[in-house]
């Protein structure tokens, strides 16, 4: 029976999360009862303050408030007025990081993942280890994976655009 990942899995540095993600298994309950299950892809990092492509780094405001939290949370925002982005909150209370959810199995694109699994504002927010909704199983697999610069952030400059924190599992 695979097992949920518990809060502890995610209360690490995003570095470490984003990979360590691929291959987990992204669980879905819908609202009619049915679960289908989705093995994560691809993934991609942002990390603090610091990072110029990170949310956070304009500081606490109400959108980011949530990745203030201690790993294992869920934070979504709307992009292009149409597109719910998922995104796992990572690391210690205070320390505003997350994993972008890219990409599922047959499903590329972070905004396809967020309307494949039906994402709106009431995720914001969501304990994974306590959902009935959402939550993300171990599958036991560590498969190889190759990075990448992470996507639409010209805006953080070279040096954060240019950053290989986007993983994606090697072709199979």
């Amino acid at each position: 029976m695979p097992q949920k990942l518990t809060n502890w899995f995610f209360q690490r540095d995003v570095l470490q999360i984003a990979p360590d993600l691929l291959g987990k298994t992204l669980v879905r309950r819908f609202d009619n009862n049915i679960v289908k299950r989705y093995r994560i892809t691809e993934t991609e990092a942002y990390r603090g303050e610091e990072d110029q492509g990170c949310h956070a780094c304009r500081g606490r405001t109400p959108r980011t408030e949530v990745m203030y939290s201690a790993g294992g949370v869920v934070y979504v925002y709307l992009i292009y007025g149409m597109y719910w982005m998922l995104n796992i909150v990572t690391g210690e209370k205070d320390d505003p990081q997350a994993a972008l959810i890219r990409g599922i199995e047959e499903i590329s694109g972070p905004g396809k993942v967020g309307r494949e699994l039906v994402i709106d504002k009431s995720f914001y927010g969501e304990n994974l280890s306590d959902s009935e909704r959402i939550w993300i199983e171990d599958s036991r697999q560590k498969p190889d994976y190759i990075t990448y610069p992470r996507i639409g952030i010209d805006y953080a400059g070279k040096i954060w655009r240019n950053k290989p924190w986007r993983y994606c599992i090697k072709n199979e």
